[in-house]
């Protein structure tokens, strides 16, 4: 059956088709250098955080919200969101540490503030 107006040619089938010089990549998986507690924020809505973070919580007891530049302050709004909000008093706030961080190559080096929070169950 063909479709009036289309180019297709019923008679050709894709399986018998060779490909045309074709190279297949193999792409190795990522490695973590991380443990699976620790949650990176960026520019995702604040709320995707907190959710990832009471997951997290609930599997491990304990996360770490680690953010650098302006992220410092969604980091901030998600811990107290998590703590506050939808902690129900069970977590509470074990530590905070800032840092400066060393970004970039050669002569684009420039220095980054950074931040982690640890949350913990009570």
């Amino acid at each position: 059956m063909t479709i009036p107006g289309s180019k297709i040619n019923p008679n050709v089938s894709f399986n018998d088709a060779e490909p045309e010089n074709t190279v297949e990549a193999v792409v190795a998986p990522q490695e973590r250098n991380y443990p699976s507690n620790h949650i990176f924020i960026g520019q995702k809505p604040v709320m995707s955080y907190a959710m990832s973070a009471l997951i997290n919580l609930s599997q491990s007891g304990e996360i770490v919200l680690k953010a650098r530049g302006l992220a410092i302050s969604r980091a901030v709004d998600v811990a107290e969101i998590v703590i506050k909000r939808l902690g129900n008093n069970a977590l509470a706030l074990k530590s905070i540490k800032t840092d400066t961080e060393k970004v970039g190559v050669g002569e684009e080096i420039r220095s980054v503030s950074s931040m982690e929070i640890v949350i913990v169950k009570k």
